[in-house]
């Protein structure tokens, strides 16, 4: 499951740039329930990049965005509600780790979905319902 992470430099904390990740992976396992499963929990990546200031931008206009990328299989935070926790908890991580004065609205947190058979591992795909099977198993 990879999170990316795209921020300008100088909105992380030096702390933030080395924690976002894992903090993220750890909220991630956490809203799906599967603390501690071997299958699941060693599946779940990412990145960070952290870009020059004026390579960032929304509305057209140059701003400091930090943006939190979920790519998931369909099956994955399955609910409106499930993905809503997961946003609103992202979001707290990432304003945790940023500068101060960094406004809480220059955020964002996209969730992905793979289709069926989209979500592969060492080049294997696999259906929503043999990662539920692989999961169970781990």
């Amino acid at each position: 499951m990879p999170i990316t992470v795209t921020a300008p430099r100088g909105t992380l904390t030096a702390t933030g740039e080395r924690e976002i990740l894992p903090r993220l992976t750890a909220a991630l396992i956490e809203a799906s329930g599967l603390t501690g499963n071997r299958f699941f929990s060693p599946m779940v990546g990412g990145t960070v990049h952290v870009l020059s200031p004026e390579d960032i931008y929304a509305g057209g206009v140059n701003r400091p965005v930090v943006m939190i990328e979920l790519k998931l299989p369909n099956i994955g935070l399955g609910t409106p509600q499930a993905r809503a926790a997961f946003i609103a908890n992202a979001t707290d991580i990432a304003t945790s780790l940023t500068v101060d004065g960094h406004d809480r609205e220059d955020i964002w947190v996209n969730i992905v979905n793979a289709p069926d058979g989209g979500w592969g591992i060492g080049g294997r795909a696999y259906t929503g319902d043999q990662l539920v099977a692989a999961i169970s198993q781990g």
